[in-house]
């Protein structure tokens, strides 16, 4: 079992990694270009913007594997074949929409965050690589589904490869800038389109069917299809609520160095988020396959090694950031910048919620691939309505009196809070292995 946790987490991992490390180049760059402190936080006002939308369409990947591999378990690779088409039809017809509305999309954006003329450049040129960053989450869930982590693996990899050489490369080269960082993901995002595409071809054309666009089309199938993918939206959407307040929060605080770090701190819980998505992302394929296959023993041995492995991963972070914060850190910054020092000063104030997070976050992450898995979204969406209202409450309750702590301690206990809260409303994973029992 360890084996085949490892197989699928092993991949997402390598290929999760060139995630913060396109975060850490990008958030280099602006550290490096002008006033690091307004340049960082014009970028991290664009890149929420992009997390709101991204995220809020990140479902298709997310309900495309949980019932592709629950197919795959099952042997019916018709429905297999059927997961994919539908995938890939919403996937196209969000893309396009999102580039009809990108105008009064991007304006509402900017008003609500704060942003700048800087951010909204940033917005108009990147607009254009989220049609075919919707269609990677199609692809993405598909291929999680199929047990297959490896084609992932490859194309994240070759997405962030492209993104971190074209955004040097825009940004110095050609004197862009953080917009210089945009167009590298209008690039990069459509490479990953077509080497998904090839790579589809390649492994695949001897199992996929024939399309059966009635069945695709379906009442009763594409029913289920959006009826999970609605609660899937309701708990991103409070995902994207909460990640968007933090900066926005961030931005509107008195003191102007605030956003640039809390942005920096929160590249590393990104990281750990990242490293730690690889065994949900396993968590998530090998429950939905035991589901479909029946088998309720491996369903239990499988969950409990994976909790095993990701609270293994958490310890191994706090280690790290307790040691080496600081260096991690000044990657981002220019040392010879004038608000470098008050940058890495102020960050020492909060650093300790870094260290605290990955214990809280370990279990959330986890138990959010177990129900995609299990296609127990009612329960994710419960918990997460409930784990939001919560980390209002105790921002609201407390920031008058603690200030920034009061942002960290509401978004680590809404982490914390999000996993508890899973456990118990599957009746303490009760209603997930008694899918897997034989009928």
């Amino acid at each position: 079992m360890n084996r085949e946790i490892l197989r699928i987490a092993v991949p997402n991992i390598i290929s999760n990694i060139t995630v913060p490390l396109m975060g850490i180049v990008s958030t280099a760059i602006a550290g490096h270009w002008g006033d690091s402190a307004h340049t960082i936080g014009a970028l991290a006002i664009g890149v929420s913007i992009f997390n709101f939308i991204y995220w809020n369409c990140s479902f298709i990947r997310m309900g495309t594997s949980g019932l592709t591999a629950q197919a795959f378990g099952a042997g019916d690779f018709s429905e297999c074949t059927n997961m994919l088409a539908r995938a890939l039809a919403v996937s196209v017809v969000l893309g396009a929409a999102v580039l009809v509305l990108q105008y009064p999309l991007g304006e509402l954006s900017l008003m609500v965050m704060n942003g700048d003329d800087l951010s909204r450049e940033y917005f108009y040129a990147r607009i254009w690589a989220v049609p075919a960053g919707i269609i990677l989450f199609g692809f993405n869930g598909w291929f999680t589904g199929m047990q297959n982590a490896l084609i992932p693996m490859v194309t994240s990899i070759t997405v962030n490869a492209v993104h971190i050489g074209c955004s040097l490369w825009f940004a110095f080269g050609f004197g862009m800038g953080i917009v210089g960082i945009a167009y590298a993901s209008v690039v990069a995002q459509y490479t990953g389109v077509l080497l998904s595409v090839l790579l589809l071809w390649r492994r695949y054309r001897n199992v996929l069917t024939r399309v059966d666009w009635q069945s695709v089309l379906d009442l009763e199938p594409m029913r289920r299809f959006f009826r999970i993918n609605r609660d899937i939206i309701i708990r991103t959407f409070c995902i994207v609520i909460v990640y968007t307040f933090f900066t926005a929060a961030s931005a509107r605080m008195d003191n102007a160095v605030m956003l640039a770090v809390n942005t920096m701190l929160l590249q590393l819980f990104t990281m750990f988020s990242y490293m730690n998505d690889g065994f949900a992302y396993a968590a998530e394929a090998l429950t939905g396959r035991f589901i479909g296959a029946r088998d309720e023993l491996s369903l239990r041995d499988c969950v409990r090694k994976c909790f095993v492995w990701a609270f293994s991963i958490a310890v191994l972070f706090v280690g790290v950031y307790i040691g080496w914060w600081r260096e991690i850190l000044g990657l981002f910054l220019d040392s010879g910048a004038s608000d470098s020092g008050a940058i890495l000063d102020l960050a020492n104030e909060y650093v300790v919620w870094v260290i605290i997070i990955p214990l809280a976050a370990a279990m959330p992450f986890l138990m959010d691939g177990i129900m995609v898995g299990a296609t127990q979204t009612r329960v994710m969406r419960n918990s997460m309505l409930l784990a939001t209202a919560a980390h209002f409450a105790i921002f609201y309750g407390l920031h008058p009196f603690i200030g920034n702590n009061a942002l960290w301690l509401a978004f680590t206990l809404y982490m914390f809070l999000r996993g508890v809260f899973q456990y118990f409303m599957s009746d303490r994973m009760k209603k997930v292995y008694a899918r897997a029992q034989s009928v």
